[in-house]
């Protein structure tokens, strides 16, 4: 008997996530596989919860909402801010990912999705909000 994905698992897998519409975002099927420690932040638990129970050999595809997957776009983390407050400010621009830090000293990401002389708009939502995901598994090796 082969043995079951489990939350606790060390599984060795090739994956691809991609959007909704199928473009594909990160793959490993054209190159090693990824061995991950399920239930460690190596990979999102919502993705975590579709290995749970799939055996080596398994080839399995899953088309998450955004509800199981990153969550709906939360308007309220679009923030605008100074630029004057934006870390790193001469390497800031439209598109780029900027890092901020938490008072308890935690880094934390937003995407800058505008940007004038004086202030930024910050959207803070995980860059898949919103979006459903494509999520493509191999199982390679389950220990």
């Amino acid at each position: 008997m082969k043995a079951a994905v489990k939350p606790d698992s060390l599984v060795t897998l090739h994956y691809r996530l991609a959007t909704g519409g199928d473009t594909t975002l990160v793959s490993t099927f054209d190159s090693s596989p990824a061995t991950l420690q399920l239930g460690h932040g190596e990979l999102a638990p919502a993705l975590e919860a579709c290995l749970d129970g799939l055996v080596v050999g398994d080839h399995q595809t899953f088309l998450l909402p955004p509800e199981q997957a990153f969550g709906v776009h939360n308007p309220d983390l679009v923030q605008r801010l100074a630029r004057k407050d934006l870390p790193d400010d001469d390497k800031v621009a439209v598109m780029s990912m900027v890092e901020f830090a938490s008072p308890d000293g935690a880094a934390f990401m937003g995407l800058v999705r505008e940007l004038d002389a004086d202030s930024a708009l910050i959207d803070f939502n995980h860059p898949l909000a919103g979006k459903d995901v494509c999520f493509e598994v191999e199982i390679v090796g389950v220990l």
